[in-house]
């Protein structure tokens, strides 16, 4: 009987400072400092994920406009010029690629997967509807309880409780969630949302029609942040473009029980583009 040999591939924690803010980047691979590493020993491709979030010092580095610099910067310090990019972006971080598209048409991204796409009328959507008058308007009396609930805890209780939560969902991870915990970064998640619900209102079509051949959408038929609507009108406005719908009803927060299956889907649809490499 033939034995499948798994590669192990090396995943690590990091936290480099980037825009004066404190950034946790995961790697995957042996490589640790791209831009020091000899050209030789560098890989051809560099996967840059976006996913649904959380040099010089920006304005507003929490809000909207502050993200997309974020990002920005970070792939102009941390990675090599020549380096060859594919962007994949899952929920608000697919507005994030097509920002990085629209605002650094220098970087040699080859190809952008946007996943589960939160790029236009977020407020309009089903989940939007709910969360608009939350994030936008009741969040505020949420700060103080939040604060004083939450900031006492010591890390332990807070470990135990994030611990409890995963087994609870029969989840795994070989990382940090103490942040989630954090008031700190639940007023600046409430505060973002806030910005996508008001912000992300009208589809970016010119950015789109300019990179229309790098790109490839999937959206889901069970996603209450972008409908099948919001599918339907992508594929009259762009009739020519990889625009993709789920058959296989995986949920928008795909992350929690559906990552291995989405990961084998695009690391198939990577094939050809990685062939020519």
């Amino acid at each position: 009987m033939d034995s499948e040999i798994k590669e192990e591939i090396p995943v690590h924690e990091e936290f480099i400072l980037c825009c004066g803010i404190e950034t946790q980047v995961l790697k995957c691979g042996p490589w640790t400092d791209l831009i020091n590493a000899q050209i030789a020993n560098r890989p051809k491709l560099l996967i840059f994920i976006i996913p649904d979030p959380n040099a010089q010092e920006i304005k507003d580095i929490y809000g909207l406009r502050g993200q997309v610099e974020h990002k920005l910067a970070f792939l102009r310090t941390h990675v090599p010029k020549e380096m060859k990019l594919v962007v994949i972006g899952h929920s608000i971080g697919c507005y994030f690629s097509l920002q990085v598209l629209k605002h650094a048409p220098e970087l040699p991204v080859i190809r952008s997967f946007l996943l589960f796409p939160t790029i236009e009328r977020m407020s309009e959507s089903p989940n939007g509807k709910l969360a608009t008058p939350l994030l936008c308007w009741l969040r505020y009396a949420f700060y103080v309880p939040g604060y004083l609930l939450l900031k006492p805890w010591p890390e332990k209780i807070k470990s135990l409780v994030i611990r409890m939560l995963l087994r609870r969902m029969n989840l795994q991870s070989e990382f940090s969630f103490l942040n989630i915990l954090e008031p700190f970064c639940l007023i600046n998640a409430a505060y973002l949302g806030s910005q996508e619900m008001m912000e992300v209102v009208k589809r970016d079509n010119e950015t789109i029609k300019e990179h229309l051949s790098k790109l490839t959408f999937y959206y889901g038929t069970i996603d209450a942040w972008c409908p099948k609507e919001y599918y339907e009108d992508m594929k009259k406005d762009f009739p020519e473009g990889d625009i993709r719908l789920c058959e296989k009803k995986i949920p928008h927060d795909f992350i929690l029980y559906f990552y291995q299956e989405m990961a084998d889907m695009v690391a198939d649809w990577l094939k050809d583009d990685l062939s020519k490499i």
